[in-house]
């Protein structure tokens, strides 16, 4: 298991030389999905790492893909008789980091023993946490439903050693049935000490700090809620200023009113995009890299869209199913879902 984390620092190298970043400018019409993985495992969370991916989902199962050996490694994690289901993973320069759904909530990092080691446990019949990434290298955050009257936010200032929960007192007060939805461990978005977090259910709000967790204000949304399995489900900024949500309801795919909204003002204010029209339900949304805003691709069960006008408009590239999606670069994506890990390369 050490090796295969060794193979994540050397892929940070190793990797980057394969697949630069191109700078012309594309507008994409297919996209070309190369399988990688297919396996009983479902995988919600993907972490790009130099040139390669790491993952970590349903069973206990956890890995990553070297591109420049063209493999998977793929391991499993266990705690007493259980083995989690992991909805949330993020990365440092030194380590992986992999957090359970559920009671307990369990968050590994990589060891210097060569094992996974927990850094952090909570123990409530009430959680279940939905998401994570890092600022930089030593400050981190996750979040997830609420245990008392306030959604549960923990924060990490050494590197992933210890993590603290922030205290309700500390938080907006969440509204009555507002949660959030672990479907692509995307409801935080970073922009250097910004911070975004949204939630769902009976509320979908957007969550915001503007000094890396330290203090908090809330923003209303203008998508579709109300309900359990209704709001936003995936978030994206392409900086501090230019942002876009989507979501919708899980159980009516293709309802397509009220499900994306774009800010431009640092996420204060939201509008509703390509109401009635584009895709309906997705679970992980993307701005594709150097595209100044306009370029984004959302994908879910029912398929792939890309927007090349900022959301006004889209097109569906493939019906085929994903969770989330990743950019490597502007025309290179890993993407992953119900027993598959896959690179997409958009044409």
């Amino acid at each position: 298991m050490r090796k295969l984390f060794y193979l994540f620092a050397l892929s940070l190298i190793a990797c980057n030389s394969n697949e630069k970043e191109s700078k012309q400018p594309s507008t994409f019409s297919e996209v070309d999905i190369q399988t990688l993985l297919e396996d009983s495992v479902s995988i919600r969370a993907i972490e790009i790492m130099g040139g390669g991916v790491a993952f970590a989902g349903s069973n206990g199962y956890y890995g990553f893909y070297n591109s420049a050996e063209n493999q998977v490694k793929i391991n499993r994690q266990q705690h007493d008789s259980l083995y989690p289901e992991f909805r949330a993973v993020a990365s440092t320069a030194n380590d992986f980091f992999m957090l359970s759904v559920a009671n307990p909530a369990l968050l590994y990092k990589t060891g210097e023993s060569g094992q996974m080691e927990l850094v952090y446990k909570e123990e409530n019949e009430k959680v279940f946490y939905d998401s994570m990434t890092f600022w930089n290298d030593e400050e981190g955050i996750a979040m997830g439903d609420p245990v008392e009257n306030c959604l549960s936010v923990i924060i990490t200032r050494d590197g992933g050693n210890s993590w603290n929960k922030l205290s309700c007192d500390q938080l907006p007060e969440a509204a009555e049935g507002e949660a959030a939805f672990a479907a692509s461990n995307s409801n935080i978005a970073v922009e250097g000490d910004n911070t975004w977090i949204i939630s769902g259910g009976m509320k979908s709000r957007v969550f915001f700090s503007p000094d890396k967790g330290e203090t908090w204000e809330v923003f209303e949304t203008p998508l579709v809620q109300g309900e359990s399995t209704k709001g936003a489900y995936s978030l994206d900024f392409y900086d501090e200023n230019n942002g876009i949500m989507i979501g919708g309801d899980y159980t009516a795919p293709e309802g397509n009113t009220a499900n994306k909204a774009i800010t431009k003002d640092g996420g204060k204010t939201w509008t509703l995009i390509s109401d009635g029209k584009g895709p309906g339900y997705k679970s992980s949304v993307r701005f594709v890299p150097g595209k100044d805003a306009k370029e984004i691709v959302a994908v879910g069960f029912t398929g792939i869209s890309y927007s090349y006008d900022g959301g006004e408009s889209w097109d569906e590239l493939s019906r085929e199913g994903f969770y989330t999606i990743r950019f490597l670069n502007d025309s290179i994506a890993y993407a992953a879902g119900k027993n598959r890990l896959a690179k997409l390369r958009f044409k």
